[in-house]
């Protein structure tokens, strides 16, 4: 681990030496902004417009919790001109580099701009909190506008741009809140569990009212066993639970013992659709985007629980199930 460390760090140093040598034509150049995750990457596309370029570590599928930096991952953050990352624990495996690259150069952990007294916090680990803060659009613009905020820090130039774009962007998630809350309230209330592969979904159930069942705990660093496999198996069963959820971030091999564990005991369970928890579809497509992302969720957990959405979400895209 040591030798790791230390040969990470010295790669970080041979690249901090070669961009400090940038020229003043790179310098008037558009922002160059690294984002963890594609949540945050989408943020910050939509708020700067044309004024930088955003490249985002993790992509369609990736887990944050497991996620490791490469070389090119540590090249593109030493040269980019400030990191933004979502915090609270989410992605564990780089926050030594993190706090080690903060000291170089401008690093904002946006999600813990959430309010202590709005967060969840965790059994599992007494002093972290839950960190899918992007689960409801009602927590998720403190997120947002705190990025805001940072890229008015970074190029005051462009302060009115980022202002107008922010303003845009809160408008479409205050619609997406909206059309959740309306949607999801059609779940007849003693169908409102939700069987996921682990924990993120915390925050969805309490802004709309719930029970949530993870898996495995808060991070899929943590082993869902027998006997929890066996305690929900058991809540599926005697609930009368018709439907449960796959993650696209997450293996499904947790969902399919919960099927296989429910028939053993002549109860059928069905997968209601894949959810995305910890990363967005693909790019370029609808689920490719917060918006997106978001509408799918609610829309497919309102048609598996026997609540009443139209098949194409709130805007008319395609939603997947």
């Amino acid at each position: 681990m040591l030798r790791r460390l230390i040969a990470v760090f010295g790669i970080v140093a041979l690249f901090f030496s070669a961009a400090i040598a940038v020229s003043a034509a790179q310098a008037e150049e558009k922002l160059k902004i690294v984002a963890t995750v594609s949540m945050i990457g989408d943020a910050l596309t939509q708020i700067t417009g044309d004024r930088a370029q955003v490249t985002t570590l993790m992509g369609e599928g990736v887990d944050p919790h497991l996620y490791r930096q490469t070389q090119s991952d540590i090249a593109a953050m030493v040269r980019a001109d400030a990191v933004f990352f979502n915090g609270l624990y989410l992605e564990a495996q780089l926050e030594e580099f993190l706090e080690k690259l903060a000291k170089r150069k401008p690093v904002f952990a946006i999600g813990e701009n959430v309010p202590e007294e709005l967060r969840l916090s965790s059994v599992a680990y007494p002093d972290r909190y839950d960190p899918h803060i992007w689960m409801t659009p009602d927590l998720w613009h403190h997120a947002v506008r705190a990025a805001r905020d940072a890229l008015i820090e970074l190029d005051p130039d462009g302060a009115a741009v980022y202002t107008a774009n922010t303003q845009a962007y809160l408008q479409a998630m205050e619609k997406l809140a909206k059309y959740a809350t309306t949607s999801l309230s059609t779940v007849p209330k003693d169908k409102r569990v939700l069987v996921t592969a682990h924990d993120a979904f915390g925050y969805f159930g309490r802004s709309y009212d719930f029970e949530v069942v993870g898996i495995q705990g808060l991070s899929t660093e943590s082993e869902a066993g027998l006997q929890r496999v066996d305690e929900i198996v058991n809540l599926i069963v005697d609930r009368d639970i018709q439907s449960i959820f796959v993650e696209t971030s997450v293996p499904e091999r947790n969902v399919r013992a919960l099927i296989e564990g429910a028939a053993a005991r002549g109860h059928t369970v069905v997968v209601g659709g894949q959810l995305f928890s910890d990363a967005m579809g693909p790019a370029n497509t609808y689920t490719g985007s917060y918006i997106g992302m978001i509408d799918s969720n609610v829309t497919v957990i309102t048609n598996a629980l026997g609540g009443n959405a139209p098949a194409a979400g709130m805007d008319g895209q395609l939603i997947g199930s």
